[in-house]
């Protein structure tokens, strides 16, 4: 055993309780915590940092302390911005909270742009929020970001190859790179499953690589492994789903629109075979990603695929439904927000948005259109959509992201106040109650996500712009992160005052 691992280890021992290696469950309040050399992790909450020393409690009630530069650097920073002077001993553990939150897949935890976290920021001055730090080295691309212990993960072209990158969360310092297939530029935001990271290229290459590493495990190709296409020319775009022992990916073939495979081997589980859905949109995969739902009492993978909205049966990939209405034929792109029994879609070039409602008997699913609104009334092109309470927030428009609020249930406009801060096409996520637009021309709005009234509270010029702003920014642990071609900006977003 070398002198570092014994000390670490040692240190542990203090509660009888030792690290396990890859293990990376999470839950509120509880975060992931690593060791310096990047092996060894333990599920703990923070409690206090004192002489040199950071207590953790254990699921199990144990406290335990390690000295905080046996931590990862990431970790060690986290544990003191805990530990903040000016925080008393309430104050720490809700900072520990609101820090120790990931966002390991694209849109956060559950694939619907909402952060939990609290304290954030609820009024921008015109300059913007604190920058603290800015880096490069992530390739071209429009991939968002993901993060999940102490790691940012992103995918970029990168000397001629689509690569999946790894990043410090403590100052955007690369970590590693590993290939992962060709095509054009990646818009894929890598999946983190405990010790696993996968991502997709934008020709049909699907890697599954080590979170620590970046070794490759196990890789498919889309093309070939499944005869796999895409409706359109852009690439495979969408961020595969995790879900228990299942990897939940989209082929776009004919006898596979949707495969499951074996997360730790890439060995197939089930496919999906592609039924009529209608004459709407082309044959193959589109640009979204698979959501998770319970409609008609049938838990499904939701999918906008070429030809439409579809549901398949999680446990056999039955193809349960398919709605073809609101498909075009150049891109679908948005994924959809899932609401019990109900369906939101919408996607842009003119389709429109709708509105389903699932129900189902003795294992067969019907989706029943509540109601459909055409382009010119509401679309959203690839900003993505944010379902909070009744309320849908989007940006509006083909080439636009007009803030609209609309009601879920009747799709009449709550609020629709123009053009907002930024031009072109707006990319969103929600956290604090508070909507984040980013601009396709590099200009991030905080809006009040409140059916009430559109309430602007702060807009201001991102610091870093290669062309059209169309990643989605992301918020973890009390930072804001904005991903633009090679370039990552990371901005404070905590409330100063604490509350």
């Amino acid at each position: 055993m070398n002198h570092s691992r014994h000390i670490f280890l040692l240190a542990i021992a203090i509660s009888s309780s030792l690290f396990s290696p890859c293990f990376s469950q999470t839950a509120a309040r509880f975060r992931t915590w690593t060791d310096a050399t990047g092996k060894y992790t333990v599920e703990a909450k923070f409690l206090e940092i004192k002489l040199g020393k950071v207590k953790l409690q254990r699921r199990n009630g144990k406290v335990i302390e390690i000295s905080l530069t046996r931590l990862s650097r990431a970790d060690r920073r986290l544990a003191q911005d805990a530990a903040r002077p000016d925080a008393d001993a309430t104050t720490q553990v809700v900072a520990s909270e609101a820090l120790n939150l990931d966002w390991p897949q694209w849109r956060g935890p559950n694939r619907d742009g909402i952060s939990t976290e609290t304290g954030l920021m609820d009024r921008w001055p015109d300059e913007g929020p604190r920058e603290l730090w800015r880096t490069r080295g992530l390739g071209r691309g429009y991939a968002s970001v993901s993060i999940a212990g102490g790691k940012i993960f992103s995918m970029g072209r990168l000397q001629g190859q689509t690569h999946i990158v790894a990043l410090d969360v403590a100052d955007g310092e690369v970590l590693w790179t590993v290939p992962v297939g060709g095509g054009g530029d990646p818009n894929c935001t890598p999946t983190v499953d405990g010790a696993l990271v996968f991502g997709l290229s934008h020709g049909g290459d699907l890697l599954c690589a080590d979170v620590n590493s970046g070794e490759a495990i196990w890789k498919k190709r889309f093309p070939d492994d499944f005869g796999g296409k895409m409706m359109s020319g852009w690439g495979y775009s969408e961020s595969p789903l995790v879900d228990g022992d299942k990897l939940v990916c989209t082929p776009g073939a004919p006898d596979a629109i949707i495969a499951a495979l074996d997360k730790r081997t890439g060995k197939a589980i089930w496919k999906t075979a592609m039924a009529n859905a209608g004459s709407r949109g082309r044959d193959g995969a589109a640009y979204s990603s698979i959501v998770i739902g319970n409609g008609g009492g049938v838990r499904q993978y939701v999918q906008l695929v070429g030809r439409g909205v579809i549901g398949v049966d999680a446990n056999n990939g039955r193809l349960l439904w398919g709605y073809n209405r609101t498909a075009n034929g150049t891109a679908n792109v948005p994924t959809p927000v899932i609401k019990s029994d109900f369906v939101f879609c919408s996607t842009g070039y003119g389709a429109g948005a709708a509105l389903l409602r699932l129900s189902g008997r003795r294992g067969q699913i019907s989706a029943e259109e509540v109601y459909f609104k055409n382009g010119n009334d509401l679309q959203n092109h690839h900003g993505g959509m944010i379902l909070l309470g009744d309320h849908v927030y989007m940006g509006h428009g083909h080439n636009n992201g007009h803030p609209v609020c609309v009601n879920l249930s009747t799709g009449r406009d709550a609020w629709r106040p123009g053009r907002g801060p930024g031009t072109g096409s707006a990319a969103i996520t929600c956290a604090d109650g508070h909507l984040y637009f980013r601009y396709q021309n590099g200009v991030m709005a905080l809006i009040e996500a409140t059916p009430e009234s559109y309430k602007l509270k702060g807009s201001f010029t991102i610091g870093i712009n290669n062309g059209n702003s169309w990643a989605h920014p992301v918020i973890s642990n009390g930072r804001l992160y904005l991903r633009d071609q090679d370039e990552m900006i990371c901005y404070d977003i905590r409330n100063p005052t604490g509350s």
